[in-house]
């Protein structure tokens, strides 16, 4: 569809003259499109349609082993002050950069369609959601973007002649030469990658990588780092959220959103089975959730995602079956191995597999020196197709959130539940949000990792700015903000022994959590927070030995001052920035410990 928006026209014409293509087309978000662009790049080699029978309209792609996950290194934050940018994220000059990538996108899409996407991130219309236009030269990010965002004539409409809309540039640094061939999966070499974000702009450039959320613009780059500038501007959030509904037998619904670094369960929580009688959980989002305040005086959320483009290894039938569920069909895998039956097959999916092709296209069985599936293979799936989705989970006025969960992965010291003092209180428990760390070499050295918030590599400036424009969010909602929470599910005996069950069992301690916003159960006060008193923890038909639950409600107030003070160092790194109102919290915190 041709557009009247003349800014959006002069963008495109622009680009077009910089990166040169042969060809450029308008996504048009038709199912018809889909196919087209899914059948040209079978035909090519560069995706596999599975078995029809057993995964219909299912693909599969291996990408280049450059390109397999976001790259850190080499996303910046671009503002003309690098204190806006803070210490936790990569700065780097404006107008340097622009010149560095300008040169990189001179003619490098020759011998590619320019494929023009336009998308919404929220249903559109909705007053939470927001335009972006993507331009790309990749097949594989328009079908992706299919899914994961409402993309194509209906955006279009939507923008009419002035509508604002979020530039959003990428190319996969591959131009073709005349008769040059191509190969299955196009990009730069890591040196020429570049995930750059202009907040002063609201504007991304990203240049080399193909892969997910480096290419996928509307994913972490518009709706989190992005966004969550454009929020603390327009006094909204943004935030590294899922969205679920836990409804009560009696019918009353709470809406939860809770944010947890990677590997602490987060799409299993958004798609919680609930082992309480009579409690149902249902998702609105495993990912993001963009908040504001409503005509009520409340936080009110939506998904700005349609799709899930979640981590394959270790999803299974017994630690998601939901998310199982929901890649049965329509579905994009990325990485995984292909079985002999052309299915897909990854680690952790509980299910045997005697030999496959790998995702570096090689043979594999289980005697093979490497994995099948790259730890960081994906799947993308539509979010229509989860079964406990959510009825609500496009209203255009979000659902209200009633809770704020927070937590981390911890073997020891952090308890399985704690609530927090007060709305500051909260602020202060989701700025010193940690995990413990992995053998990763960016860990190395350290027992703790901290993750303010889960939002370490996504918050778009300063991280004590984003903590400030916390506080002033909460000043805003007064009585009405959301309850604050924090969990860890991980803790384990002295022996090593996972205490608490996890998965389906903890709709146990999100019911408590509603209990206390309902006002039916009390809490002992600690000197971290409240905790549940004896019985109020709902554990009727669980077997778990009394002294391991005592184990997981104990405060032990030495370990805590250790754990305070690795916070207190951590919150050095941004000097004078810190709010006056979190250090208040962390010296009231170290009074409480004694």
């Amino acid at each position: 569809m041709e557009t009247k928006n003349q800014k959006l026209r002069e963008w495109v014409a622009e680009v077009e003259a910089m990166c040169q293509p042969d060809r450029v087309e308008w996504v048009d978000g038709s199912t018809a499109e889909y196919d087209r662009l899914m059948q040209l790049m079978v035909d090519c080699g560069m995706a596999t349609k599975l078995n029809e029978q057993k995964r219909p309209n299912s693909f599969a792609f291996r990408s280049d082993p450059s390109d397999v996950a976001r790259v850190e290194n080499n996303t910046y934050i671009a503002c003309k002050n690098q204190e806006d940018a803070g210490p936790t994220n990569n700065w780097i000059d404006p107008v340097e950069l622009k010149k560095t990538m300008t040169e990189l996108y001179t003619g490098c899409m020759k011998g590619r369609t320019m494929y023009v996407i336009p998308f919404s991130m929220g249903p559109i219309g909705s007053p939470i959601s927001k335009i972006g236009i993507e331009i790309t030269d990749s097949p594989y990010v328009v079908v992706n973007m299919h899914i994961m965002t409402r993309a194509g004539d209906k955006v279009i409409e939507a923008l009419g002649e002035d509508g604002e809309f979020i530039p959003c540039l990428h190319s996969i640094g591959a131009p073709l030469a005349e008769g040059q061939e191509d190969v299955p999966w196009p990009c730069a070499p890591i040196e020429e990658k570049y995930i750059a974000h202009f907040p002063e702009e609201n504007l991304i450039w990203s240049y080399g990588s193909g892969y997910g959320g480096n290419a996928l613009l509307g994913k972490k780059c518009l709706a989190l780092r992005i966004a969550s500038n454009m929020a603390r501007e327009e006094g909204w959030m943004a935030e590294h959220m899922l969205i679920l509904r836990l409804t009560n037998p009696e019918g009353h619904r709470f809406h939860i959103a809770a944010a947890f670094p990677s590997a602490c369960g987060k799409t299993n929580l958004a798609m919680l089975q609930a082992t309480v009688p009579g409690w149902k959980v249902e998702c609105i989002g495993d990912d993001i959730a963009w908040m504001k305040i409503g005509d009520d005086g409340r936080l009110h959320a939506i998904n700005p995602e349609s799709g899930f483009f979640g981590v394959a290894p270790g999803t299974s039938d017994k630690s998601n079956p939901m998310a199982m569920r929901s890649l049965d069909e329509n579905s994009i895998f990325t990485n995984c191995a292909l079985t002999d039956d052309g299915d897909i097959w990854w680690e952790g999916m509980d299910v045997p597999c005697d030999h496959a092709i790998d995702w570096k296209n090689n043979e594999w069985t289980p005697e093979s020196d490497n994995v099948a599936a790259h730890a960081n293979a994906r799947f993308t799936a539509p979010a229509a197709q989860c079964p406990v989705i959510c009825e609500d989970w496009e209203d255009p006025a979000g659902v209200p959130i009633d809770v704020f969960v927070f937590g981390g992965r911890r073997t020891q010291t952090v308890p399985l539940v704690t609530q927090a003092l007060d709305f500051d209180h909260g602020v202060f428990m989701g700025a010193m949000a940690a995990s413990e760390t992995t053998a990763a070499a960016l860990d190395v050295g350290q027992k703790l990792r901290r993750d303010p918030f889960a939002m370490l590599p996504f918050c778009g400036y300063n991280m004590a700015d984003y903590w400030t424009h916390w506080f002033a969010m909460g000043d805003k909602l007064g009585d009405k903000a959301p309850a604050v929470f924090y969990v860890n599910w991980f803790r384990t005996s002295k022996e090593g022994r996972w205490l608490w069950p996890g998965f389906g069992e903890n709709s146990r301690v999100l019911k408590w959590m509603c209990e206390r916003v309902e006002g039916k159960v009390g809490a002992k006060e600690t000197p971290i927070g409240h905790m549940p008193q004896d019985g109020d923890l709902d554990l009727s038909g669980l077997d778990i030995a009394p002294e391991d639950v005592t184990e997981l409600l104990t405060v032990d107030a030495g370990a805590f001052k250790e754990d305070l003070a690795d916070g207190e160092a951590y919150l050095a790194k941004f000097g004078d920035k810190v709010p006056e109102r979190l250090r208040a919290q962390l010296e009231a915190q170290k009074t409480r410990l004694g």
